[in-house]
């Protein structure tokens, strides 16, 4: 299987529900490098896994829709704990959308899959890895 990795970052603010968070329930704000990598099987025609630029670029839309954001305000996450794995899932699945509409390519829809990376600091990360 080969595989191309692009980076971003990521900043928000929110706050979770549940004793389980401690004083994560209270607002906060977190900063993510956001990890993004792309699978598949064979290159394509030009022995890439997909275009890098591209790939950035997809990825960097897909971030900026989330960044600077109070995720609690936000109508698609209402009630719900935005979580580092959660976060991983919904940039996994939105990329996965833009792959499917055509943006990195008509050779990218390949792809087998994709796996997102949220890097919470130096010791702790969460991925989330779906098949396409």
């Amino acid at each position: 299987m080969f595989s191309i990795t692009v980076r971003d970052h990521l900043m928000v603010a929110h706050s979770f529900r549940g004793e389980v968070f401690g004083p994560a329930q209270r607002l906060h704000g977190a900063t993510f490098l956001v990890d993004a990598t792309f699978r598949r099987a064979e290159l394509d025609d030009d022995n890439i896994v997909v275009d890098i630029g591209l790939a950035t670029q997809e990825l960097g839309a897909v971030v900026s829709e989330l960044n600077y954001r109070n995720l609690d305000n936000e109508p698609d996450f209402a009630n719900t704990n935005t979580s580092t794995e959660f976060l991983a899932k919904v940039i996994a699945d939105r990329l996965a959308e833009r792959i499917q509409q055509g943006a990195l390519g008509d050779s990218a829809r390949d792809i087998a899959g994709i796996t997102v990376t949220l890097h919470e600091s130096h010791i702790a990360w969460a991925s989330y890895e779906r098949a396409l």
